[in-house]
């Protein structure tokens, strides 16, 4: 689900590449920032990401075991929300920071610091309040590190290397991912630990960029005033003027439905479905994610060349939702780990290769290339932000119909791969 994010920080890299403070060239980038940066990026994904795949569903679950799934969904729900609004909003102020410190360090800082406290009040809250307001703390906080990494992509890289910096970057969140679930395991013991190591290790990488960083200065006469109509404008495209654009981001919204979906509540699956002890959770959803990480980033990586060289997008978009689907599908109907494992390499396959293409498919039907890139891809990037919030709410509504069954969500996930695929098919506008 959190790999869409990419989407948002190109769109706030682009959206600052055009500000007339940048100077017109840029020296070139060495690889000791790039590899501060990646780290940075890295950490980030870690803190963010890890309580989201395992140990937040496990936190839930320790305090109303008889209401786990319910409350977490109340939790991502209202914690996607800061989300939501949380990232574009810091991406504009961290534009417009005059501070001495520069115009991006103050936000790392201040959102790394913030992530750290917060991830504290998750892990140690008494009750199920406690945690959602820690929860809401640690979207926003994390979204204040993530706006101003974006924009340090135009701010420090000069236009001959983003597109290599962009690739390497992309690869951070599974890379974040199975690092966060790997050390989740090695401190299964202790609930706080879960949470704290991961968002430590993080913040360290941020922090150490930020130290290390040559920040850009805004003088207050270079500052522009933020025009909030502007604000509330760029997340809005008419779909009737722009069907094209309007298909590729349904269809980027069912399949981060799917992907926010199998995250949260894999979990519970391993519990109810296979039968995995509690204390067993981490090491099974590791070795799962690690799997689907790692044949993700494979496809991703090849089925972006292959588009490159065949110039065809659509095909592999739909394709890999339906692959992602069948891969739900054979999870709803595992009663075997060699089955539930089979299920997540594929969905990885699908996922891998639709992340690689479907970002290129929708600039080719973007409504205004030249003006408004930045503000229509910030539209794109609510496709894969507002199922944070539908996921959850649409979790408990399948759980209830289902009396409990978390295949029965697998199989929900299954359904909208389908639809993911099923979206796309109108386009015409483009191959």
């Amino acid at each position: 689900m959190y790999t869409g994010y990419f989407t948002a920080h190109m769109s706030t890299a682009l959206r600052t590449a055009r500000s007339s403070s940048l100077p017109a060239t840029l020296p070139a980038t060495g690889w000791g920032f790039i590899a501060l940066y990646t780290l940075a990026y890295i950490g980030a994904w870690l803190a963010l990401l890890t309580p989201i795949m395992v140990t937040l569903a496990l936190r839930v679950q320790e305090l109303v075991p008889d209401r786990a799934a319910t409350a977490l969904s109340g939790v991502l729900s209202v914690g996607a929300l800061f989300a939501l609004f949380g990232n574009p909003l810091v991406g504009r102020l961290s534009d417009r920071t005059t501070s001495r410190w520069g115009m991006r360090r103050p936000w790392l800082i201040a959102g790394a610091l913030g992530g750290t406290a917060s991830l504290w009040i998750v892990a140690t809250a008494p009750s199920i309040g406690g945690v959602l307001l820690g929860w809401c703390l640690v979207q926003l906080s994390f979204n204040a590190v993530l706006a101003p990494l974006a924009a340090l992509l135009p701010d420090q890289v000069p236009q001959a290397q983003r597109g290599t910096v962009a690739g390497i970057i992309s690869i951070t969140t599974s890379l974040g991912q199975s690092s966060g679930t790997g050390l989740t395991q090695l401190v299964s013991g202790s609930m706080t630990a879960m949470f704290l190591v991961p968002g430590l290790i993080g913040v360290a990488a941020i922090l150490v960029l930020a130290a290390s960083l040559s920040d850009r200065r805004l003088s207050p006469g270079q500052r522009e005033p933020i025009r909030w109509g502007d604000f509330l404008r760029s997340f809005w495209v008419n779909p009737r003027r722009h069907p094209a654009f309007a298909c590729i981001w349904s269809g980027r919204f069912f399949m981060m439905l799917g992907m926010a979906l199998m995250m949260a509540y894999t979990p519970f699956y391993l519990q109810s479905q296979l039968g995995v002890a509690t204390r067993d959770v981490t090491d099974v959803v590791f070795h799962s994610t690690l799997v689907q990480c790692v044949v993700s980033m494979i496809a991703g990586l090849a089925s972006g060349r292959i588009s490159d060289v065949t110039r065809r997008r659509k095909p592999f978009v739909i394709g890999a939702a339906v692959l992602y689907g069948a891969g739900a599908l054979l999870i709803a109907l595992a009663h075997s780990f060699p089955m539930f494992y089979l299920g997540m390499a594929l969905s990885g396959v699908g996922l891998g290769t639709y992340l690689s293409v479907d970002l290129a498919f929708v600039t080719d039907v973007l409504p205004d290339k030249e003006n408004d890139a930045a503000k229509d891809l910030g539209v794109f990037n609510i496709a894969s932000t507002l199922p944070q919030i539908v996921g959850p709410l649409a979790a408990s509504l399948v759980l209830v119909l289902s009396q409990g069954s978390y295949a029965a969500v697998f199989a929900a996930i299954a359904v909208v791969g389908v639809l993911a695929a099923l979206v796309v098919v109108p386009v015409r506008s483009a191959k």
